[in-house]
């Protein structure tokens, strides 16, 4: 009613202090109201004028009392927090993102779950030949990520075990990278598919490191399964990290770690590659065997966002 929104009009202005300039802002969705938005306006404001010393200042007002009226209940506030936009979680389907521990790849998931996808994420490791510190720092992202989506389900492949050793072993150093990523791609397209996932999401940026080029990404795309979306190809460095720094993942992003693509690394990685390149080049290797033996070595959990240690997950 006219004489309940008033009351509580009046008691959200009242710890407000004194001599404040206010405008009423109402939005109305309910036909059983019976005042309309503009007349309500008029008549909260009106009384708020009466009930204190507040002078009304449509243009620039201290003070915005916003009125939403909507199935039989009124809703009053004198304060607005902006959350962080987007689309509501999981309206537009299931991904997979490739999260590495940089700065780069927690931010491209984040952006990605502002457009309503729901994000499953894999990470690929060095271990037992490097530290445990990336995959400790990955799960502290991805506890970060849960802010924005309420769990995440993830997925940890022995990387050097499976798939490094073997490219180092066979394959010329230069193309060493390269090969890394049509390894990964292969093997997060065979994750996602088992979990019902439909893309991949990277954080690669065009033009950072030699396999960001345009023609390694190419080459890195014509092996997926799926089709791999990088939300953050034309964005400069440093915007990336201001973006990190905002969502609350840069401070574990630069904490120090030992990544998969660092061990191992070539001295002369190829710029520019092309899919029949490569795929002579994958001719020495087993590829489908390669692909088959790190997806059945994973480990998965999740992460939630209300519960303190990661949480293992059954395979499928």
């Amino acid at each position: 009613t006219l004489e309940a929104l008033t009351a509580t009009t009046l008691a959200v202005a009242a710890p407000l202090g004194p001599r404040r300039t206010f405008a009423v802002r109402v939005k109305k969705a309910d036909s059983g109201y019976a005042y309309g938005a503009s007349e309500t306006e008029r008549l909260l404001g009106a009384e708020v004028c009466a009930r204190t010393d507040w002078k009304v200042d449509l243009g620039d007002p201290e003070v915005t009392l916003r009125v939403e009226i909507v199935n039989g209940k009124g809703f009053v506030a004198a304060r607005r927090l902006d959350g962080p936009g987007g689309l509501p979680y999981g309206t537009t389907g299931h991904g997979l993102a490739l999260i590495s521990g940089g700065i780069d790849s927690p931010v491209a998931a984040w952006l990605m779950m502002g457009r309503g996808l729901k994000v499953s994420a894999v990470h690929f490791h060095s271990a037992p030949f490097t530290t445990a510190a990336s995959q400790d720092k990955v799960k502290e992202l991805l506890r970060v990520l849960t802010r924005r989506q309420p769990s995440i389900d993830a997925a940890f492949v022995p990387f050097a075990e499976t798939v490094q050793r073997r490219i180092v072993e066979a394959a010329p150093s230069r193309y060493r990278v390269v090969l890394y990523r049509r390894f990964m791609v292969r093997i997060a397209g065979a994750l996602a598919e088992a979990a019902g996932a439909t893309c991949l999401v990277t954080g690669d940026a065009l033009g950072q490191v030699a396999s960001q080029t345009i023609a390694n990404l190419a080459t890195v795309d014509a092996a997926s399964p799926l089709p791999v979306f990088r939300p953050l190809i034309g964005l400069s460095k440093e915007r990336i990290m201001d973006e990190a720094r905002r969502i609350g993942t840069y401070d574990v992003s630069i904490q120090p770690d030992e990544d998969c693509c660092a061990y191992l690394m070539p001295r002369d990685p190829a710029a520019a590659t092309t899919h029949a390149e490569l795929l002579e080049v994958e001719k020495a290797l087993e590829v489908e065997s390669m692909t088959r033996a790190a997806v059945l070595a994973h480990g998965s959990f999740t992460i939630r966002f209300d519960v303190a240690e990661p949480v293992p997950r059954r395979r499928r």
